[in-house]
């Protein structure tokens, strides 16, 4: 399979990632571990997860997706063909990115994840209480101790990552390689506006969550009752507009044109997206994994991708 690289980090990826968001919350263990194997098997390497996984599920405190991914790296006893990836700053007993709190998250997440090393280690979401220098100088120690390999930034403007930047290169501090942002096809703006350039002039990897806008790009939520007995589509909710349904009409028009499924067709538009490195998608049975990871099969043409940015783009999304 192709690698698409992360920034100038020297780390390279399949063109998705696996969120991990799921294991322990609307995945038990044994089903992450299936997932988990067939996402190797299938060819792709990279993992998403965090520390505050899955703290929102009732009798979870945070750490129940790494501890999973931890669980199962050693059982597959191979750690080198698995770039992993996770994140620091959003679970309350580890909240904000002081140079205490990273250090001390990152030997928590070492440990549940039963790893020595974390790929790529992100600042969950911008803390503005605390100096970009002094965050990065932490994360400089964990690089420089080959705890981490790369940094990244996730949730961060496009104003304060060029800061960030500036810091990096001013204090010669390890720069984020990697930036994790909100973007779909339905959630564009704030990307497209300035981030994405940014990322492009200096050579960022992009690797993005809610690629699917929480399952509203699949086409099963089409009209209000779609949301009944469904306490996950919570946020899918938001997207159920005109705005919205004209995109699952495109979704759907692409779909019939090229033999695959409206959230094959959602994906694979981020794949093409000149400053997309990979879309995180998730999944919650082998089955559901299968039909997700067949979109980077998918090849959409120059009229088909017109289609579809038409429909979302033209209202401003």
């Amino acid at each position: 399979m192709d690698k698409r690289k992360l920034g100038r980090s020297g780390l390279s990826i399949a063109p998705m990632v696996f969120g991990g968001n799921v294991f322990g919350w609307t995945a038990d263990e044994p089903t992450s571990f299936a997932m988990l194997d067939r996402f190797v098997e299938r060819g792709f390497d990279a993992i998403d997860t965090a520390d505050v996984y899955s703290a929102w599920a009732d009798g979870n405190s945070g750490g129940e997706s790494e501890t999973i991914v931890g669980n199962w790296l050693a059982r597959r006893k191979r750690r080198d063909d698995v770039v992993l990836m996770t994140k620091v700053g959003m679970l309350e007993a580890r909240k904000g990115l002081s140079a205490a709190n990273v250090e001390a998250a990152a030997e928590d997440s070492l440990r549940r994840l039963r790893t020595d090393y974390i790929d790529v280690y992100f600042a969950h979401v911008d803390d503005t209480e605390v100096p970009l220098d002094e965050t990065l100088t932490a994360f400089a120690r964990l690089v420089e101790s080959g705890k981490v390999r790369a940094i990244g930034a996730s949730n961060y403007g496009a104003e304060r990552l060029v800061q960030a930047l500036s810091v990096s290169k001013e204090r010669g501090l390890p720069r984020y390689e990697v930036v994790q942002p909100r973007y779909n096809l339905y959630d564009r703006g704030e990307f497209e506006s300035g981030l994405a350039d940014v990322t492009g002039d200096n050579e960022l990897g992009v690797v993005c969550y809610f690629a699917l806008a929480s399952g509203f790009l699949s086409g099963k939520y089409r009209e209000a009752k779609d949301f009944e007995g469904r306490d996950r589509a919570v946020f899918a909710r938001n997207y159920l507009n005109d705005r919205g349904l004209a995109i699952l009409a495109a979704l759907d028009e692409v779909a019939s044109q090229t033999g695959a499924t409206p959230a094959q067709v959602a994906l694979a538009w981020l794949m093409a997206r000149p400053r997309v490195t990979a879309p995180i998608v998730s999944a919650t049975s082998v089955a559901q994994l299968d039909e997700t990871l067949g979109a980077a099969s998918v090849a959409l043409s120059p009229e088909a991708i017109a289609i579809l940015d038409r429909a979302s783009a033209a209202t401003g999304g």
